[in-house]
């Protein structure tokens, strides 16, 4: 790659330019094992160098310990960054397993509170709701939202794992900025009705795990064998055991494209999910996650890769074949209520 910043597009109708491609921080504070917190303070830098300047959390990665550890380069870089946190995903400190799903007003004005708190600013450029509770009414949820924009705590609102019926309602209440949501050659469930609805409504699409939380690189093919113990992916169905190693085999056409390119399987990957733009005619910012600012700038590269219309042709039925769910429980993402 040369020395220029990655390309900017605006986030959502009228909001910010920001990066093409963001950096998600869930992985340094917790799920995939011991952080090295010097490092990944680096890679902050480093991405910002790199014209990375979308910034994920959420409040629950490590039980609010991912937003406390962002606030110093928050800080240090208040103008120069967009700062998205997520609210909705209750956990307790005397349950490690539990996750609970809330939505209700209350709870949103109480979460934003404690998130801007432990970020130290005053303002959030773009608050997610992190998961969908079918039980409380959309338009109360957003409504509570949109009263944050009014407040003036917070600028953009998005949603994560809605499916593209339930992005119509929300914009109807209040203009949606961002849909985050697994998108990536491994995962496309999101392209049912959420990514028609999202070029309808003129949102922008925030994939996570474009990388298939590290399996598309090829840097494991057994989670369970290979990754620590703290590490959450030991527990998803689709890198343990027979699946695991079916799913290595899909890889195949990724490193055959790569070679071709004297890129990465990783670059590859998140190329295709970059030209998903084009593809479908919408804005899109994946935030793959990383610590370390050699895998940041990688990262960026792919940015720069144009995959032909043959090499998209081969990575197309990878998605189909995958064998195992995105989740052990699926049942709070938008797949489960298409």
């Amino acid at each position: 790659m040369t020395d220029d910043k990655i390309t900017t597009v605006e986030l959502g109708d009228g909001g910010p330019q920001v990066g093409v491609q963001g950096l998600g921080c869930m992985g340094m504070s917790e799920f995939y094992g011991d952080t090295d917190e010097s490092a990944a303070r680096e890679t902050l830098e480093t991405a910002l160098a790199a014209g990375v300047t979308l910034f994920d959390t959420a409040d629950v990665y490590g039980l609010g310990a991912n937003e406390t550890f962002l606030a110093p380069f928050v800080g240090a870089h208040r103008d120069e960054i967009t700062l998205a946190t997520k609210f909705a995903i209750e956990r307790r400190d005397d349950d490690p397993h539990y996750r609970g799903v809330r939505n209700d007003p209350a709870y949103i004005r109480k979460a934003v509170e404690n998130s801007l708190r432990r970020l130290g600013t005053d303002v959030i450029d773009l608050y997610y709701m992190h998961r969908r509770d079918p039980a409380v009414p959309l338009a109360e949820s957003v409504g509570a939202m949109a009263e944050l924009i009014q407040q003036g705590k917070v600028k953009q609102l998005g949603l994560s794992e809605v499916t593209g019926a339930e992005l119509r309602e929300a914009h109807a209440v209040h203009p949606i900025a961002a849909l985050q949501s697994e998108w990536s050659l491994f995962s496309r469930d999101i392209e049912r009705s959420a990514v028609p609805a999202a070029v309808e409504l003129g949102v922008t699409v925030v994939p996570y795990s474009p990388l298939g939380r590290g399996f598309l690189t090829g840097a494991f093919a057994d989670a369970a064998k290979e990754l620590s113990e703290g590490d959450f992916r030991r527990f998803q169905p689709r890198f343990t055991g027979d699946n695991a190693k079916r799913n290595a085999a899909l890889l195949e056409p990724v490193h055959k494209i790569a070679a071709a390119h004297g890129a990465s399987a990783a670059q590859v990957a998140l190329a295709w999910v970059q030209q998903r733009a084009q593809v479908h005619g919408l804005t899109v910012v994946p935030i793959p996650g990383t610590r370390k600012s050699s895998r940041l700038l990688e990262n960026v590269a792919a940015t720069r890769i144009v995959l032909t219309a043959e090499e998209l042709a081969q990575l197309e039925p990878i998605a189909g074949q995958v064998a195992g769910d995105r989740y052990p429980d699926m049942s709070s993402t938008s797949a489960a209520r298409e």
